[in-house]
């Protein structure tokens, strides 16, 4: 059984219950990108069904996110960019073509019924999780989260709001460090570039790396100023399997927690690496991608699990069932129960699926190379940062996020989930800086700029539904001072406090209201 790092303190084994909570809101799978789109909120739906028919609800806190409003948003995306999504609609995007092009919305990233309210679920539902672990559970599951390329003040590649910077940024109120792990084949370039000049974020990428959207994620990116080797790439070819993937996730990561001992983990799970996928070229099998969430769950450290891409939605529900199981400390059977969406998993109604016989690209020498290159750059770090924390003022009458709880257990009823709200002392880099840092620019921007789509497209994986968005509008905010887009985030997180009355905070956009089934 693989431990968790031998200089971290270890409770129980890999296979011990952990606190898991769970993050869902039954009108995720309403959205709809359009037609012949492969970014699928169905999936979500589909994955629902799976955790529910294999009993596994009833084996976690399971929380309806309440949506993120514009201030969240706002602590990392611009106002700009905030009030535009908040107020185009398919009806009027025609009207604000100058807009659309400044804010990169249109073709990857497509207007949509829904639109807003879709950004402020998923993100909520991160923010939650966030605050969840910062309130003393072990795992939080967001898969609808997940979406790693939104920047500041653009979408990019299917991504709108990045759920996961907020996210980190709710841990950093806790944690004097945080780490993100990645393994989504394309390479988390929105993540890595807020957190690039900080060193209380480490961020690890593993991904498919040459002529692949974004097109960054070069090994020789590690970051800048006091983020120099916080920032770790591991660039991959097609077809690599699930021992070769195996052979540098666990040393490279087993060597992440050993020198940056964070308080936190952030796991992005995208299934796009997955054997089979739509967009993909990789050749992971459903137990070798979980091996990574097994991995991370081994240091028992509070872990968040979100999702983000995945194209070929049956494999997709398997992979985050299965993993949902894995951070319960569940083996779940093979053989698939009966539920509503079963004709998709057909012809063999498995968990499991085998991956192809396609060409592992991947040398040995290659991967011997990147892990040597990357476990030198680690060695540089001699031991975890020192974080000095600013005192933070006096409480005051702070907004509650109330949470009913309902789930399997009763042990946290007292669980008040008040959101504080301290300066955080970072540097946190939230521009672009391709001309002042060694982060290398995209590789021929202008040929990947677009997620490319394999041939084998099923059918089965069309949407079974028509476009369906919920009309539900969050509280607008509005503020008297714009952001200064150059600023750091820091600095844009404290204008933004000095304009709103200080027992105005955060809240905890969570609140269960699912019995359990």
């Amino acid at each position: 059984m693989e431990s968790g790092g031998n200089s971290l303190p270890s409770v129980g084994t890999d296979g011990s219950k952990r606190k898991v909570c769970y993050f869902y809101d039954p009108e995720v799978g309403n959205y709809y990108y359009g037609q012949g789109h492969p970014m699928k909120p169905h999936r979500i739906r589909m994955t629902h069904a799976l955790l529910s028919r294999y009993g596994l609800l009833n084996q976690m806190h399971m929380f309806c996110p309440n949506p993120a409003r514009d201030r969240d948003l706002c602590r990392f995306h611009s106002d700009d960019y905030i009030a535009f999504l908040r107020s185009v609609t398919p009806e009027t995007q025609q009207d604000q073509i100058r807009a659309l092009k400044r804010f990169n919305v249109g073709e990857d990233c497509p207007v949509f019924d829904g639109l807003y309210s879709f950004c402020q679920t998923y993100a909520g539902a991160s923010v939650g999780g966030a605050v969840k672990l910062n309130h003393g559970f072990d795992i939080a599951v967001n898969w609808s989260g997940g979406l790693h390329h939104a920047k500041k003040c653009e979408a990019s590649g299917f991504c709108y709001v990045n759920d996961i910077v907020l996210a980190i940024l709710e841990l950093l109120k806790q944690h004097e460090r945080v780490l993100y792990v990645d393994i989504d084949i394309h390479h988390g370039d929105g993540v890595e570039e807020a957190f690039y000049t900080t060193d209380r974020v480490m961020t690890v990428s593993f991904h498919k790396f040459g002529d692949y959207f974004p097109g960054t994620g070069d090994i020789r990116d590690i970051g800048y100023g006091k983020g120099k080797y916080y920032s770790l790439n591991v660039p991959l070819d097609d077809g690599i399997d699930d021992e070769s993937y195996q052979s540098l996730f666990k040393p490279i990561m087993g060597k992440v927690m050993e020198v940056f001992r964070p308080g936190a983990v952030v796991l992005q799970c995208g299934a796009d690496s997955l054997s089979g996928d739509r967009l993909g070229c990789f050749n992971l099998s459903i137990k070798g991608h979980a091996e990574c969430v097994k991995y991370m769950r081994s240091f028992n450290v509070p872990v968040l699990l979100l999702g983000g891409g995945g194209y070929t939605i049956r494999n997709v529900a398997r992979c985050w069932c299965y993993e949902t199981g894995v951070a319960l400390g569940v083996e779940l059977e093979d053989k698939m129960p009966a539920h509503e969406y079963y004709e998709y998993f057909g012809p063999d109604y498995t968990l499991h699926v085998a991956p192809s016989n396609m060409e592992n690209k991947n040398t040995r020498q290659q991967l011997d190379e990147i892990r040597s290159k990357l476990l030198d750059n680690l060695s540089k770090l001699r031991h975890a940062p020192s974080v000095q924390f600013q005192e933070r003022p006096p409480e005051t009458d702070a907004e509650k996020g109330e949470s009913v709880q309902l789930s399997a257990a009763d042990d946290d009823q007292e669980d008040p989930d008040e959101r504080q709200d301290p300066d955080l002392d970072m540097d946190i880099d939230d521009t672009k800086h391709y001309d002042e840092t060694p982060r290398r620019p995209a590789t021929a921007v202008t040929s990947i700029r677009i997620k490319r789509e394999n041939n084998d497209n099923d059918n089965m994986d069309q949407d079974m539904h028509t476009s369906k968005g919920p009309e539900a509008v969050a509280e607008e905010v509005t503020y008297s001072k714009p952001l200064d887009m150059n600023s750091s985030l820091d600095e844009a997180v404290s204008g933004m406090k000095a304009e709103q009355d200080a027992s105005v905070k955060l809240t905890d956009p969570s609140s269960v209201i699912y019995p359990k089934s």
